[in-house]
């Protein structure tokens, strides 16, 4: 579904002459491709899972906020703006992000339901926020709660 949307957006983009989504868009697609080829090679002939795929797209997003913060300190604000537009179009494929409250309830779902005796469970918690919000959090700030609410 999600591959469908893809390339129905790469389409809509071309006919339209919107060439930073085209462009975005082949990045996802490239990107997308590469990773099919290393699963086939694993024997997984369909490709990789949405949530994979979701994944994928959220690590894109994060590498683009890493890119606008070189950008910005280096004086380059046109590249910067750039990658905002990239992400804005990658953000599309992607379903609606928790925000801190949210991860923060999520993290409390989780420690209720998965009981761990401490730090040394964490990637059980995380297996399960990932398993039940993918492509929906950052990781990386729900795992910083995690590990706030552990060690106290």
């Amino acid at each position: 579904m999600l591959r469908q949307r893809l390339n129905e957006s790469l389409k809509e983009a071309m006919k339209a002459r919107d060439e930073r989504a085209v462009s975005t868009l082949r990045l996802i697609l490239a990107a997308l491709k590469d990773r099919d080829i290393c699963a086939r090679g694993k024997g997984n002939n369909d490709g990789i899972s949405e949530t994979e795929i979701q994944l994928m797209l959220q690590s894109m997003i994060k590498q683009r906020h890493e890119s606008i913060d070189m950008y910005e300190r280096g004086g380059r604000c046109e590249l910067a703006e750039q990658e905002r537009g990239e992400i804005t179009i990658i953000e599309r494929f992607l379903p609606k992000q928790l925000d801190e409250t949210e991860i923060a309830s999520a993290v409390e779902r989780a420690i209720s339901d998965v009981q761990p005796s401490g730090v040394k469970d964490m990637g059980k918690v995380m297996a399960f926020l990932k398993q039940h919000y993918p492509g929906q959090m950052d990781f990386g700030k729900a795992s910083g709660l995690l590990r706030g609410r552990l060690v106290a």
